[in-house]
């Protein structure tokens, strides 16, 4: 079964539509199929709209949350509903287009897991939207390794085993082939159609970028150092450690050499501050791992992939985790 999923906020004016647009795409598709509409928190009627929809034809489902919670809850909560093998979300303002949705499922067929949408000719303002936009996507590649042109595109096809246990926060939907990759899922992206919007107002503003950015420096935390945090505060902690004994060195050397009294530079201070300092990092550290072995001894989660075996019983290898792979799904 096929899962399209659409988050919905103040798009009353454009579900029938959609809606519409959809069905002609997914009939035509040889597979089962759902669509999915997530209600997050409209104040524009969009909940009577959805509710016709769904009394019109029983392959509509309808979530509605009881107040907004974000297009990443959204996204979520249709991943938790979805009864397809494969996910298609999609945003509900009409810019994305149902005709791109075979041509995402054919992609798949050729052994990939994840296929992210890329809008090539994006039809939104140049400088505040597009050129932003490009900025943040190169940022976004180089910090996670996994290249596209278009995280900010919503519309992609994921097999629903490469995103199940994935749980997602703040503005993080737009990583999740970053978080895919991690199981070891196979990527590519097509160039999808990009319409004006026509209809309502859109939410997306320069103040989501400040949000990215930050969900960005977890996700990079989360790559390199979710199993082995004291490498990071630990390493913090000792060049922080070092700055405090070079100063302290400093500090002597005026006093014993030059005759500089320590009352008469900052540098006294500095040590003070800064030995304290890389101690605390170091502590946290500490605390850190803590955390991390409870994380994964409570919950019995493996701290590793496995990819294939031979000859091995499986009761043996029914605590370690497996990685992603297409001929599997």
């Amino acid at each position: 079964m096929i899962s399209v999923i659409v988050p919905v906020y103040n798009e009353a004016d454009n579900l029938v539509a959609l809606y519409e647009q959809a069905v002609v795409v997914l009939q035509k598709l040889e597979q089962p199929w759902e669509l999915i509409f997530i209600n997050d928190g409209s104040t524009d009627g969009s909940q009577e709209r959805l509710e016709e929809l769904a009394a019109r034809d029983p392959c509509v489902k309808v979530i509605k949350f009881c107040r907004n919670f974000g297009q990443t809850a959204a996204m979520m909560a249709g991943v938790d509903y979805a009864e397809g093998h494969i996910i298609i979300p999609m945003d509900g303002d009409m810019q994305n287009d149902p005709e791109d949705i075979p041509r995402l499922l054919d992609k798949l067929e050729q052994g990939f897991d994840v296929v992210s949408g890329w809008r090539q000719d994006r039809k939104d303002s140049p400088i505040k939207r597009n050129f932003v936009s490009r900025v943040a996507n190169r940022m976004i590649s180089s910090i996670s390794g996994v290249h596209l042109h278009d995280y900010g595109c919503s519309l992609k096809a994921y097999r629903k085993d490469v995103i199940k246990g994935v749980r997602l926060y703040g503005e993080m939907h737009r990583f999740i082939p970053i978080y895919a990759s991690w199981f070891g899922a196979r990527i590519a992206e097509i160039p999808v159609l990009h319409h004006p919007r026509q209809n309502g107002v859109s939410k997306y503003g320069l103040g989501r970028i400040v949000k990215v950015i930050l969900d960005l420096m977890v996700v990079n935390f989360l790559s390199k150092y979710a199993g082995k945090p004291m490498y990071l505060f630990g390493a913090a902690g000792l060049f922080i450690l070092l700055i405090s004994l070079l100063t302290g060195g400093w500090a002597v050397y005026l006093k014993l050499v030059e005759g500089v009294s320590f009352i008469s530079t900052p540098l006294p201070l500095l040590v003070v501050m800064t030995g304290v300092t890389g101690f605390m990092c170091i502590l946290m550290g500490l605390l850190a791992e803590l955390l991390i072995r409870t994380y994964y001894e409570a919950q019995g989660k493996s701290v590793y992939l496995v990819g294939k075996t031979l000859n091995i019983k499986a009761r043996c290898a029914t605590r370690a985790a497996r990685c992603v792979e297409s001929s599997d799904l």
